[in-house]
């Protein structure tokens, strides 16, 4: 196959949409993954049917240096999402977790070094590497946390703070791939992102929160909320966050060695309560979850600051949380027997 540009995790949720836009342009794509997450058997065969000749797959790991260097050699951009990405799994198995977050990331920014090809690459972090926020003064409603006074998100000027072994291996992650362009003058970005939602989400109660509680709904499963359910994220449809990523690569000039907070902005936030009242309100199943603790690290609110991201690279999300979540469910209606 000729150039092409590298998706590590491409057959993941994120992955497999970011792979999709780009095809659908007519570019052509390397997915990258080992298939370990449920449901992205699916997304490659889903793939490889709609889009012949233009998407090939790598299945390999991460943490293989030799495969990942080959499948990087000719990338001329390279989106890295292939991760760990549970919080629970980590506190688990903090040596696979850092082993695919931290080492693989160094694996993937090394193989685009030694290229020779100059690639963008643009990574995904997690708003996880801010930590609990515990200074920052919270106020508690009937359905959700606010923050208290005039504050309205955070911005990427807030110290970093890792807590869990999760938030240490994808902050160690994120400050390799920021540094790397300052120290090897690649064209690097990162974006720290907070809940994304949409169409090829296969979420559980370990991460992808919307679609596991619209998943469980729709099945009759049960739902076990984590903490009281007020917790608060600011929640982006996934259309919305591969325009960013576009806007990253045609934009590199400006975004290189950039760090970025993507998400729905204050715009588009939602509790979790707030969810599961939403999906009665539509009719639904009723839920009637469980509660367990709190998660380490979790925080109460997290909101992003998207005003550098619409600045620098002129973006802000299009889709609002209603009709976002109303897409997911189409989404999910029309692809029941696979859930």
């Amino acid at each position: 196959m000729a150039e092409a540009v590298l998706v590590t995790g491409g057959a993941g949720f994120i992955g497999s949409n970011i792979a999709a836009g780009l095809a659908g342009r007519g570019r052509r794509v390397r997915v990258y993954d080992d298939l370990s997450r449920r449901g992205t058997e699916h997304n490659i065969r889903w793939l490889l049917e709609t889009f012949p000749g233009l998407v090939e797959f790598v299945r390999a790991d991460i943490r293989d240096f030799d495969r990942l260097r080959a499948a990087a050699a000719d990338a001329p951009v390279i989106f890295h999402l292939a991760a760990q990405v549970a919080v629970t799994t980590s506190v688990a198995a903090p040596r696979p977790d850092f082993e695919v977050n931290a080492l693989g990331t160094f694996n993937l920014l090394e193989a685009a070094r030694l290229g020779g090809r100059d690639p963008v690459v643009v990574f995904t972090s997690t708003n996880k590497v801010y930590g609990g926020m515990e200074d920052l003064a919270v106020e508690e409603g009937e359905t959700r946390y606010r923050f208290a006074g005039d504050c309205r998100g955070v911005s990427e000027e807030r110290p970093l703070d890792f807590h869990s072994p999760y938030g240490c291996s994808k902050g160690a992650a994120d400050q390799y791939v920021r540094d790397y362009a300052r120290i090897y003058g690649m064209r690097t970005v990162v974006f720290r992102m907070s809940c994304i939602y949409g169409p090829r989400q296969f979420g559980n109660e370990d991460q992808g929160w919307v679609a596991h509680f619209l998943i469980s709904g729709m099945k009759g499963r049960p739902v076990t909320v984590y903490g009281d359910g007020k917790q608060v994220r600011d929640i982006l449809f996934v259309g919305d966050l591969v325009r960013a990523f576009d806007l990253a690569v045609e934009r590199i000039d400006a975004a290189r060695g950039r760090v970025y907070n993507i998400g729905g902005g204050d715009r588009n936030t939602l509790s979790l309560l707030e969810l599961l009242a939403l999906m009665r309100e539509s009719g639904g199943r009723p839920v009637e979850p469980s509660f367990a603790p709190w998660r380490p690290g979790d925080q109460p609110i997290y909101v992003s600051d998207i005003g550098r991201a619409r600045r620098e690279l002129g973006w802000e999300p299009l889709v609002g949380r209603d009709e976002g979540i109303a897409r997911l469910r189409a989404w999910i209606l029309d692809n029941e027997r696979m859930l």
